[in-house]
């Protein structure tokens, strides 16, 4: 039972927490506490514990060291796959969804993502969280005037839509067609690499046609050109596994709207990489 519970409460930690380590951390911590207390007065056990991972994760999240404006935090990625057939990686959110979520405080995120993934009222939000249906509902729409000034994720493509622009995009990286892949992003193109603590990268951030399309093309030729690429499906994305021999050495995600490249989110943290390489 304790074993089913810990898939169920995942997608409630991981939403909040963007780090499954830091997630699975939260729930042992919970249900660690939770089988050495007297648990009599228990009537609802998930409800109960839901609750406790909830404001755990907050916690955790409230505790994260602040990065440095030259710094750049990625969400740790997970395969979906088979989230049709599992609950726990149905429920996650998109990653382009928990890179914007960075943008709001624990409270403001738990109250967002508890409201919008997982349909909760404010008063159970508010039940949740220990305070009142208006602080839920001030905290709800505070949460949305943030985001609404941010660049919103695009709608998910279906599968096959997803893999067919990222066969374009390998093509052209491959072929050293900078035009063409100019032609694949938005004008506006953002891309974010997150190598972990102490790796050199080539560059964090990056932004506009131009310029993404140059560094990809760098970063293909200098790095990329001898390791294996499959197609995956990362938090409900489309994604690029870039594989030196059996290694995993990075992870981009790419967010597509109107026919064209929005967003390329690269993982390099081979910390992090652990649940997309399966290990």
């Amino acid at each position: 039972m304790i074993n089913n519970y810990q898939q169920e409460l995942f997608p409630y930690a991981y939403n909040i927490l963007g780090s499954a380590e830091d997630a699975r951390d939260a729930i042992q911590d919970v249900l660690g506490h939770y089988v050495a207390v007297d648990r009599s007065h228990i009537e609802n056990e998930k409800g109960y514990l839901v609750k406790a991972v909830i404001n755990q994760s907050i916690n955790l999240k409230a505790k994260r060291r602040v990065l440095s404006t030259e710094e750049v935090w990625l969400p740790e990625p997970i395969a979906t796959e088979q989230a049709d057939s599992s609950l726990h990686t149905r429920d996650i959110v998109s990653y382009s969804m928990l890179v914007l979520l960075e943008q709001l405080n624990p409270r403001e995120r738990a109250v967002f993502i508890l409201k919008e993934a997982f349909s909760y009222s404010h008063e159970d939000i508010a039940e949740v969280l220990g305070f009142t249906v208006e602080n839920s509902r001030k905290l709800l729409s505070r949460a949305k005037a943030r985001l609404e000034k941010s660049r919103q994720p695009a709608a998910l493509p279906r599968q096959d839509e997803g893999f067919r622009m990222i066969e374009q995009y390998i093509g052209a990286i491959q072929s050293g067609d900078v035009a063409r892949l100019e032609k694949l992003l938005s004008a506006d193109i953002a891309f974010y690499a997150d190598g972990g603590p102490g790796m050199q990268l080539v560059m964090r951030h990056c932004q506009g046609a131009d310029k993404v399309a140059g560094l990809l093309q760098y970063v293909y030729k200098t790095f990329q050109q001898n390791y294996t690429i499959h197609l995956a499906v990362v938090n409900h994305q489309p994604a690029i596994l870039y594989y030196d021999n059996s290694r995993l050495t990075a992870c981009q995600v790419l967010e597509i709207q109107g026919g064209v490249i929005t967003q390329v989110l690269s993982m390099l943290d081979p910390e992090k990489l652990k649940l997309v390489a399966g290990k």
